[in-house]
Order: C-alpha cells, then sequence, then structure tokens
C-alpha cells in the first residue's frame, strides 16, 4: 500500500511559521493563527493514529506541533506584555491619552 502525507501538515506549517510573525501586533493575532494551526495538527494525529502504516509524514506533524506551541506561548507572553503596558499607562484611559498626544505631536488629526 502506497503512503499518503497527511492532509493538514503544509498549512499548519505556514500558519505556525506566520504566528511568529503576528505575535508582535499585541500578541492576539499570533496567539489565534498557532492556535488554529494547533487544531489542525490534532485533527492530523487522530487521523494518523487511525492507520499509523498509511501516512509518511509524521516527523513533520511533530515538528509542526512543536512550533505551533511554540508561536502560542510567545502570543501568549507578548498579550500579557501588551496589558501591563496599557496597565502601566493608567488603564485604557491613560493609553489612549498617550496615543492622542502622540497624535498632536506628529500633526495628525484625532477623530
Amino acid at each position: 500500500m502506497e503512503q499518503q502525507k497527511l492532509p493538514n501538515v503544509t498549512l499548519a506549517l505556514i500558519l505556525s511559521i506566520l504566528s511568529f510573525l503576528c505575535c508582535c501586533f499585541g500578541g492576539a493575532p499570533g496567539l489565534l493563527i498557532a492556535g488554529i494551526a494547533f487544531f489542525l495538527v490534532r485533527k492530523d494525529e487522530k487521523t494518523y493514529s487511525a492507520n499509523p502504516d498509511g501516512y509518511s509524514n509524521y516527523s513533520t506533524l511533530k515538528t509542526v506541533k512543536i512550533i505551533a506551541i511554540i508561536g502560542m506561548v510567545i502570543g501568549f507572553l507578548y498579550l500579557m506584555y501588551t496589558f501591563w503596558v496599557i496597565d502601566s499607562m493608567g488603564g485604557w484611559e491613560g493609553y489612549m491619552e498617550k496615543v492622542n498626544e502622540m497624535m498632536e505631536q506628529y500633526g495628525v488629526e484625532a477623530e
């Protein structure tokens, strides 16, 4: 019997790598994308466990799972850092005040 490739490994790998790039946008996008990749990995693990001899790229699946977990951890840590920074500025009110000051400094009209 010819071995097949697990269906979601490539997509999960792309999403896992993309989660690293998106972690710098407050943490939430990277956390979300890594979570989706982890969900796809778990789905493929169930597929593999049903027929281990039928699939050839299980080692890639394990690598993608590690990358997705690392992306989720980094996204979570950066999200917590973002919350801490907003809190240290005096909450949401202080944060928005600082944003408005910076906009006035650079001549951008506030809405």
